[in-house]
């Protein structure tokens, strides 16, 4: 069972009538080819989905990629870094083909909405990748827990709502991983999809996105910071008509 925090600032909630549309981003409308992923090498700078626009930044010269990719891949057991895109469930949220992977630089970044809505589900994972690496450890990065199981250690997303006018209106922290409990018998590392409800936050037009880890050094987090996203369910505001 993920840990979740959620920080609300102050809101103004508006009681006009509304006309109330849903949006389902679970992704299996993109299109991809024989390699099962899409990870921005067409230079696009992201996709759409639904309401949603998710960021990409793609470097040709290094054929690097950080931001928002989608997948199909499916395999739980390599747990380095050739399998960036599978989750460790095996599948998308709810057994389904695909689903988005972050992929987190040390910059945040945006998923935009075309119009504001009220996200009543997202459903997060731990990739395969950062699964095996906390779990077994690796030269780049420890093992969660130590040696004696007993280090605090834990690897969250940080979710930051963001208004019409552009202000951060509260987060939310979800940990991937958490071994901080006194009793090392309720530490965990999430294999598989929980959804988490942003509907406290109202109608927002963004949500930011961030990754830390207490297994941080020097050049920023060594746990590999990626995550699965998928079923992303919202309510549309609508003008009144």
């Amino acid at each position: 069972m993920l840990s979740t925090f959620l920080t609300l600032s102050f809101l103004t909630i508006s009681c006009e009538k509304e006309r109330l549309l849903t949006d389902k981003v679970d992704f299996e409308e993109l299109p991809l080819n024989a390699s099962g992923l899409w990870n921005g090498s067409d230079g696009s700078g992201g996709f759409a989905s639904g309401n949603l626009f998710f960021p990409n930044t793609f470097n040709s010269d290094y054929q690097a990629w950080a931001g928002f990719s989608y997948t199909n891949h499916t395999d739980t057991v390599t747990g380095d870094y050739t399998n960036q895109f599978s989750s460790i469930a095996g599948s998308g949220a709810e057994g389904s083909s695909k689903y988005g992977v972050y992929y987190y630089m040390g910059v945040p970044d945006t998923i935009k909405f075309n119009v504001p809505a009220k996200v009543t589900g997202l459903a997060v994972c731990n990739t395969t990748y950062a699964f095996k690496a906390m779990k077994y450890g690796s030269l780049f990065n420890k093992k969660f827990g130590g040696d004696s199981g007993n280090d605090p250690d834990w690897f969250k997303i940080t979710i930051t709502a963001i208004n019409q006018q552009g202000n951060d209106v509260g987060y939310v922290d979800v940990f991937l991983a958490d071994f901080r409990p006194d009793d090392s018998k309720n530490d965990y590392i999430a294999n598989a999809w929980t959804s988490i409800d942003l509907s406290a936050f109202g109608f927002i037009k963004a949500l930011k996105i961030e990754m830390s880890s207490s297994d941080t050094g020097e050049w920023g987090i060594n746990t590999p910071a990626y995550f699965c996203i998928d079923n992303i369910i919202s309510v549309l505001e609508k003008a009144e008509e």
